[in-house]
Formats: C-alpha cells, sequence, structure tokens
C-alpha cells in the first residue's frame, strides 16, 4: 500500500485536505498509522501519531506538546472513501471525539456540534447514528480496559521510528 494518499475531511468548518506531509509509517487493510506535524500551529500541541482503524470507525492520536511531552490520546470518529484510481482515502470526520488524558479521565467532547451538523442537514441521521454506536464502542474498549491494544499500534509504530533515528 505504497504512495497512499490521505485526506481530512471536516464538517465543521468545512474543509477537505490533503494530508501531505503525514508520514505514513505502517498500512494494511486494517490500519493506517501516520506520524504529524500539526497543520496549525497550536499553544500546546505541536505533533503526534495516529492510528486511523478504518473499519471501526475511528481514529486513535497521540498528542503532544513542544516538548515531546504526551498531552493526550484523542479519539475522533471518523468514516471513509477510498478511491482506487488515485490509491487515495478521505477520513470524514463525524464530529464526536473522545479524549482520554494520561491520568484515565476520559471526557467525550462535540455531541452539540453532531446534534447541530444533523438538524442543519451536514450529516445525515443514519450518520449520525453510526457515529453514536462508533462511539459507544470505543468507550466499552476504553471502560474494559482494553485501550491499551489500541494504543498499542501507535506505541509499536513510535518505537520504531525511535530506532530507526538512533540507528541512522
Amino acid at each position: 500500500m505504497s504512495g497512499i494518499r490521505l485526506y481530512r475531511k471536516r464538517i465543521i468548518p468545512e474543509e477537505c485536505l490533503l494530508l501531505d506531509d503525514d508520514i505514513i509509517l505502517h498500512a494494511d487493510n486494517e490500519v493506517i498509522i501516520t506520524k504529524w506535524h500539526t497543520l496549525h500551529p497550536k499553544k500546546t500541541l505541536h505533533h503526534g501519531y495516529s492510528c486511523y482503524f478504518m473499519e471501526r470507525g475511528y481514529k486513535v492520536s497521540k498528542f503532544y506538546d513542544h516538548d515531546s511531552r504526551l498531552i493526550s490520546w484523542y479519539c475522533d470518529i471518523i468514516e471513509y472513501e477510498y478511491n482506487e484510481t488515485e490509491n487515495s482515502y478521505v477520513f470524514t470526520d463525524l464530529l464526536v471525539d473522545v479524549i482520554v488524558y494520561p491520568d484515565g479521565f476520559v471526557r467525550v467532547v462535540d455531541l452539540d456540534e453532531l446534534a447541530d451538523a444533523v438538524r442543519d442537514h451536514l450529516l445525515t441521521p443514519e450518520q449520525m447514528q453510526r457515529a453514536l454506536r462508533r462511539t459507544d464502542k470505543l468507550l466499552s474498549v476504553i471502560y474494559k480496559g482494553a485501550f491499551d491494544k489500541l494504543q498499542k499500534y501507535i506505541e509499536d509504530a513510535e518505537a520504531d521510528c525511535v530506532s530507526r533515528q538512533t540507528v541512522s
């Protein structure tokens, strides 16, 4: 799966961006793992790693600050379209996010945006249902204490990056 192009599509605000600076560390039929720097500079968020769990419908990201300290694990609820001709994926953010902080505290955010998007016909009721069901499944994984299995994808990719940098 080389030469893949990734796009991030947002509903609010509406945008679709090519993630051409993201480095794809791994890609198969189940997951795509990337390393990236923020698209728009932020006060704290500087860089991180993401793992797209395509069939599960969420993206798990590890957020770091400017000093490479862990800020949080940030989970976007997503859906995607694959264009075989272009070998590209468009990942649409379905607005609901789950944040897991280093101390284990969990927050679900942007449910109001989901409601507004359905009201304003930016998302279909079916997309809202998928977003809520995927959020429920992700929260079940977290509450059962199995989030580390999702984190491991990123942890392993990150360790590979560090070991390659050490060798070079």
